[in-house]
């Protein structure tokens, strides 16, 4: 099997024709075309119900959208019915979906993005920036690599091979570095952010917050990010002209 390269480099496009109906399936349909070339010339019957199969609803976590393009190909590759391709399709979208987004949002970006504050704060200046890109698009990069070789390898087996891997025990960890690096840079960032600020302008910040935690909490979604930054505006420019 050929063209693992260019799939590879597709999928970090999975979602350059996201939309409601099909979600990443157009993406993933493009990401597997390399991939199914070699079988249009052995079955193309088999190679264009591929191609259509591959492009069907798909919806998960882009990171790891290689874990179920390489398995459904090598399904394609070994004659599985389509029927079964299109059910393991449709039963990797949740687990892909809540893996990637606990490892990636909820984990790894809050890390990085932690520290590169907590550095910018101490005087790191742009190469807190620079390293936060570099250390969060290489994970990216290694992630994709492993996910399109182990969904090639597995096949239909790839549930087992996900349960297996390395994904459960990295979530076990980054979640808590995830709290403890938001946690080292909101007083730091706070600090860094309020430093030239005079003491009624930083209680006039606080004051700011407290009402916007509290109106989130008492209005609920009528209090939109939209609405309360209005408001704030709205009672800054009110309160420069009772000042005046």
């Amino acid at each position: 099997m050929t063209g693992r390269l260019r799939a590879l480099l597709r999928l970090f496009a999975v979602q350059g024709t996201w939309n409601y109906e099909r979600m990443l399936g157009v993406g993933m349909g493009y990401a597997a075309e390399p991939l199914l070339e070699d079988l249009k010339r052995v079955d193309p019957q088999r190679y264009s119900e591929a191609v259509v199969r591959s492009a069907e609803f798909f919806n998960c976590n882009p990171n790891l959208a290689g874990l179920a393009l390489g398995a459904t190909v090598r399904a394609e590759y070994e004659g599985v019915p389509g029927a079964k391709i299109s059910r393991l399709r449709t039963a990797l979208c949740s687990p892909l979906g809540a893996l990637g987004d606990q490892f990636f949002w909820a984990g790894l970006v809050p890390v990085l993005v932690g520290f590169a504050l907590a550095a910018v704060a101490l005087g790191a200046g742009w190469w807190a920036v620079v390293a936060f890109l570099l250390a969060y698009n290489g994970v990216r990069v290694w992630t994709a690599r492993w996910a399109l070789a182990t969904g090639l390898s597995a096949g239909m087996n790839v549930g087992a091979a996900i349960s297996r891997s390395w994904m459960s025990t990295a979530i076990a960890k980054v979640s808590p570095a995830a709290g403890f690096a938001v946690g080292l840079a909101l007083p730091l960032v706070a600090a860094w952010y309020l430093h030239h600020v005079p003491p009624a302008g930083a209680l006039g910040a606080l004051a700011l917050t407290a009402a916007g935690v509290a109106g989130a909490r008492w209005l609920g979604p009528r209090l939109t990010a939209i609405r309360l930054a209005l408001g704030v505006v709205a009672l800054i420019l009110l309160l420069r002209l009772v000042i005046r």
